[in-house]
């Protein structure tokens, strides 16, 4: 008993702080999503209405709630193998024993991650500018027409895949070059032994024991592709024909340009709902396969 009680002494001041930080927020935010608060129940709280789910069901009958989510599912379901693959590929070539100036490499290919997503992204609409853009000028020496990357409905997604890829691939890098380092040597030396290439290697050795990190790194990735916002804000501001608006950047419009805050808190909770659901299933996968 007296373990117990310390424990939650010692526990205590944590859930203290996270219970004000993050419990309070959140149930103030569910509360707000029930009601109609907008520019004019912020200048007077007697204009407040209580609506119910009135807000959820407006934005499940939007045409552009239904727009911005396909955008998302788009970006998630491409974005995030190839985010994945990337990190993966990385990560087997600096582990690799050829490999020279690995603190080198994986520095620079970290870099990325913590650079400013702001900067970066103003600096990839010059790189993918129509006429002056450097990847246009690449495709012009193959012989291959300009594209339009962000100003045509079909490219203009692929482009920001193309560029979160890029801007995130390094931290699950990371994550998974630790998970490679911990793979036992001995193991990969007796499958060599008894006549194993180096793919089979890999395929029967390596990514078994790498499928906890893999199963890691996926829920990561799927969560903070599902929150798409800063990329096609600087990028393209939803545009062209809204083929870029994402759920988040749609709950922004509500919430900053309309001020309608009721519907878009009501928009940040179904998000948080869809991003519940798919993680769960994830994780239900995993545990299915013995890695979670």
């Amino acid at each position: 008993m007296n373990e117990r009680r310390a424990a939650w002494l010692f526990t205590l001041p944590a859930l203290v702080v996270i219970g004000l930080f993050f419990f309070v927020p959140v149930l103030a935010a569910f509360v707000l999503s029930l009601t109609d608060f907008d520019l004019y129940a912020l200048a007077d709280l007697g204009n407040l209405r209580f609506v119910g789910l009135g807000n959820y069901i407006d934005v499940l009958r939007a045409p552009l709630f239904w727009k911005s989510l396909g955008n998302t599912l788009y970006f998630v379901g491409v974005g995030v193998p190839l985010s994945i693959a990337a990190s993966l590929g990385a990560a087997l070539l600096l582990d690799s024993r050829l490999a020279r100036w690995k603190g080198v490499f994986r520095t620079a290919l970290f870099a990325p991650v913590v650079t400013t997503v702001v900067a970066v992204a103003v600096i990839w609409r010059y790189l993918l500018h129509t006429r002056y853009g450097l990847i246009n000028y690449l495709l012009a020496k193959a012989g291959i027409a300009p594209i339009d990357w962000l100003g045509d409905p079909h490219w203009s997604m692929p482009a920001i895949i193309l560029f979160a890829v890029w801007k995130n691939f390094g931290y699950n890098m990371v994550i998974l070059l630790a998970a490679l380092q911990a793979v036992p040597a001995e193991l990969r030396e007796a499958a060599r032994i008894d006549g194993a290439n180096a793919l089979q290697q890999f395929r029967h050795v390596t990514l078994p024991l790498l499928r906890p990190a893999l199963l890691l790194v996926a829920i990561i990735t799927v969560a903070g592709y599902f929150q798409l916002f800063a990329e096609p804000y600087v990028m393209t501001r939803g545009d062209p024909l809204q083929s870029t608006v994402s759920v988040l950047y749609y709950m922004y419009e509500e919430g900053f340009e309309w001020w309608s805050l009721g519907r878009a808190t009501a928009i940040a909770f179904l998000l948080f709902a869809l991003i519940l659901v798919v993680t769960r299933v994830l994780v239900r996968i995993g545990k299915r396969g013995g890695y979670a």
